[in-house]
């Protein structure tokens, strides 16, 4: 916060204000309608596809990809001086999305685009990434460092995922009312909505402060949490039938929609952590925004019959969350998304 701002009475009341994604400069319905659009250009390039990776036909195989990045996370790194975690959340963005279509994550490559080469940040990205190919269970197979001054401020990291799986083992994707859903806590804020979470944040607060509750060191440790990858839920999923599958990132809840045209009654999601409690009250976010940008404490749910779901949730760390029902939205504690 500027000195200025400190003692201007404007700026007080402004700063009292909800904040919402779109004012901290991500607004959820362009950047939707400029992906369509992107889309529509591009048109069918030969390939099938679900809402969470493209599908190639090589026989009696599908060769899925996916492809995603870290985000504004990245600034909170580079604020520490911390890399050694941004890797874990880059092979976790794209291995979850391949989870979410039932498919096997297999081999991985990165991008990192630098303004000058740092031996130091390119060896702690290099052990996250090691660390988050083991818990996906993918091999690493290359990637590019960039090194472009005059387009990157500092870096960027990117990457894709490719996965493999029988075409009679990938999910339909389409919930069916009176399917149940099981959910999977989250480790956190994982690697979407940063740009909310950090203008929320850094209001009162530095990243390098002390952190206000249990579990980190410091404010940014807090929001570096690495993401969650829930490639060890395939087997038990295809095990138990599952549907479809929806993997919580951006647009929050509202990701339950891509299983279909139905009402997603979330009765006992997980509890939300402390972090985002944090985000919500420094922010003075509400509970809908909270909701259609975050995780909230579940990053991933299935839809599977409900005379299965128990044993679903039982087999794995899993909880029955809630049930699908006609009808159309996310009902969850108290709010209609």
């Amino acid at each position: 916060m500027t000195d200025d701002a400190a003692g201007d009475d404007g700026d007080a009341e402004e700063a009292e204000e909800g904040l919402t994604y779109a004012d901290a400069g991500v607004d959820i319905d362009a950047s939707e309608a400029a992906t369509a659009a992107l889309v529509s250009a591009v048109g069918d390039a030969g390939a099938e596809g679900s809402d969470y990776a493209g599908l190639l036909d090589i026989g009696d195989r599908y060769l899925a990809l996916a492809t995603d990045g870290v985000g504004t996370k990245l600034l909170v790194a580079e604020a520490l001086g911390d890399y050694s975690t941004v890797g874990i959340d880059c092979i976790a963005m794209n291995a979850n999305d391949l989870v979410a279509a039932g498919v096997d994550p297999v081999a991985f490559v990165d991008y990192l685009a630098v303004d000058e080469p740092d031996e130091t940040f390119s060896e702690q990205v290099g052990a996250g990434l090691r660390e988050g190919a083991e818990r996906a269970g993918v091999a690493l197979v290359g990637g590019e460092t960039a090194v472009m001054p005059e387009v990157i401020k500092g870096l960027d990291l990117a990457g894709t995922c490719a996965g493999l799986v029988a075409k009679d083992a990938v999910f339909d994707g389409h919930a069916e009312p009176g399917d149940a859903l099981v959910g999977w806590a989250s480790s956190g804020i994982h690697s979407n909505g940063l740009t909310l979470a950090r203008e929320a944040v850094t209001r009162t607060h530095e990243y390098t402060d002390d952190c206000p509750f249990e579990g980190y060191d410091t404010v940014g440790e807090a929001l570096l949490e690495p993401t969650r990858i829930y490639a060890d839920l395939l087997a038990p999923m295809r095990e138990y039938g599952v549907r479809g599958a929806a993997h919580v990132t951006g647009g929050g809840w509202t990701n339950l929609e891509r299983l279909g045209d139905n009402r997603y009654e979330v009765t006992d999601p997980w509890p939300v952590q402390p972090v985002f409690e944090f985000v919500r009250a420094e922010g003075n976010v509400s509970d809908e925004e909270m909701h259609r940008t975050f995780n909230m404490g579940t990053g991933f749910v299935a839809a599977v019959d409900p005379d299965r779901a128990e044993a679903l949730a039982d087999e794995t760390d899993g909880r029955v969350v809630g049930a699908v029902a006609e009808g159309d939205g996310v009902a969850i504690r108290g709010l209609e998304l």
